[in-house]
């Protein structure tokens, strides 16, 4: 029996466990303390091993979970369709977009290798705040990103992803807008369940 994929697991529960104290500070520590566990897992040299891609796969979504609010996002990405929707409909759209997130940039962090990320700060309005980062590529390419965020009990949670001032939201909306006004709610649902894999 090998125990490996089950001191993996430990460990990556063990992370989880320690994360207790991740919520606390503000919103740039917690953005500072969620890309660091990000890191970690990707540096692990076990989940790098041929094989082991869906459990390193896994285990940055678990952490996103955490992190983003994909609730808030699809309703902010549905904008005025939102409301229409039964919520048994909200629950299943939710899933769905959560799946493509996971396929279109969640799978991207799993290819980080070593850029630089530096956390410049925050600024706070309340129960919302924008974290600003940078990502410095290999090649020295500065891509600005920004993390907009609100408050959800004792933690900050993402709504929405700034990448080079477009807005993951914004462009989201715009697409599935354009497939339901096009189309219909269900063309789009069916559009997002059929890219599942």
């Amino acid at each position: 029996m090998n125990l490996r994929p089950a001191l993996v697991i430990a460990s990556l529960m063990l992370a989880v466990s320690l994360a207790g104290n991740v919520w606390a500070g503000t919103p740039a520590d917690q953005i500072r303390l969620q890309i660091d566990r990000v890191v970690q897992v990707l540096a692990d040299p076990d989940l790098k091993t041929v094989g082991r891609e869906r459990d390193r796969q896994a285990a940055v979504r678990r952490i996103a979970e955490e992190v983003f609010d994909l609730g808030e996002m699809t309703r902010r990405t549905l904008g005025p369709h939102w409301q229409r929707r039964t919520e048994a409909e909200r629950a299943e759209v939710v899933t769905l977009f959560g799946d493509l997130l996971e396929r279109t940039y969640f799978t991207r962090i799993a290819g980080y290798s070593g850029e630089k990320i530096t956390v410049l700060g925050d600024s706070t309005d309340g129960d919302r705040a924008t974290v600003r980062t940078r990502i410095v590529t290999q090649q020295g390419t500065e891509i600005p990103v920004d993390y907009r965020m609100l408050r959800r009990g004792d933690r900050w949670m993402i709504y929405d992803v700034s990448i080079e001032g477009v807005s993951l939201v914004a462009n989201y909306r715009a697409q599935f807008d354009k497939i339901i006004q096009t189309s219909s709610y269900q063309a789009l649902v069916d559009k997002l369940r059929s890219k599942r894999g």
